[in-house]
């Protein structure tokens, strides 16, 4: 559909080179899109390092996501104040973004270098995406082997929020839990879902519901579904799944996968395929037949391309 940042793009909010972009609906109906690691100039290390910053803005019928405002004022800002390449960590990347009630929720990820995840924590706003704050809940980088270091999550109408989590380097399965939605902060009252004496049940240690080299994912309620949309690293693609319930995620054969994108080679570029392509969030006011989604892309070699578009696609309910 369209380029969703860089020059000319987000020019005004002094950020032309960005990631990520993962959107969730405000308790106040707009739509807040979260960026990862930004730069002022369109290039990785390209001035005014931040991380998160967010903007609002709306999905129109026949074109790509159109911004009307950025979180901190007219340029965007980082929702929390941190030095990057402190003596601690280099950067704070976000992995989700949920609303419950009135509230907003934002799982990030601590980093001393890309991959080396030294915590992660939940962040809360109470205003519809403009301030932020740490709430109690952090999580050791090392819980369950490295598997809750990049998580996505959704709220079912059961009143829990299910958590699918894996590691942040793009090379181990991704694990499932659940938590009562009114306890999202508190990290004693996650369950994993896990298989022991071949009985699945919530409690028991978690097993590996997603196979694989799992990189970024999406984990959305959609039409009394659920769906899932993540980049499947080891297949250089971003594939899809349409399930029942999450814990149904187990039991899926993999033949049950979609291919949305894939991976390819620089100047071999189509509407199918994106040279080092990752992500893949699913944009509020999608259905399985109209499906949107903020895919990024970073040539890691000259540092420009690095920016976040926007794809549709059609008729995802005759493939599942």
């Amino acid at each position: 559909m369209g380029d969703l940042t860089g020059p000319g793009i987000t020019t005004r909010f002094r950020m032309e080179a960005a990631d990520l972009g993962i959107p969730a609906r405000t308790p106040d109906g707009r739509l807040l899109f979260v960026f990862g690691d930004t730069f002022e100039e369109a290039r990785v290390g390209g001035g005014w390092w931040r991380s998160p910053v967010a903007l609002y803005g709306y999905l129109p019928a026949d074109g790509p996501v159109g911004w009307t405002a950025a979180v901190g004022g007219g340029h965007a800002r980082q929702l929390r104040s941190y030095p990057h390449d402190g003596p601690t960590f280099s950067t704070v990347l976000p992995t989700d973004v949920i609303t419950i009630g009135t509230d907003m929720y934002l799982h990030v990820a601590v980093h001393q270098g890309f991959g080396n995840v030294q915590w992660s924590e939940i962040w809360r706003s109470p205003d519809a995406g403009e301030t932020w704050q740490p709430t109690a809940a952090r999580f050791p980088g090392t819980l369950h082997g490295g598997l809750f270091q990049l998580l996505t999550w959704g709220l079912g109408e059961d009143g829990y929020v299910y958590v699918l989590s894996t590691g942040f380097q793009r090379n181990k399965p991704a694990i499932l839990h659940r938590v009562p939605a009114d306890r999202i902060t508190d990290p004693s009252s996650y369950r994993p879902w896990g298989r022991r004496a071949g009985t699945w049940a919530w409690g028991n240690p978690p097993t590996a519901v997603l196979d694989g080299s799992v990189g970024e994912m999406c984990l959305r309620p959609l039409a009394g579904r659920w769906i899932l949309t993540w980049f499947d690293a080891a297949g250089y693609r971003i594939d899809a799944l349409v399930l029942d319930t999450p814990a149904a995620l187990a039991g899926t054969p993999a033949a049950n996968r979609v291919t949305l994108i894939r991976g390819g080679a620089w100047g071999q570029e189509d509407d199918a395929h994106v040279a080092q392509l990752y992500g893949g969030y699913v944009i509020p006011g999608s259905t399985l037949d109209d499906l949107h989604l903020t895919v990024s892309q970073w040539n890691t070699a000259a540092g420009w391309p690095y920016h976040v578009m926007h794809f549709r696609i059609r008729g995802l309910t005759g493939k599942t």
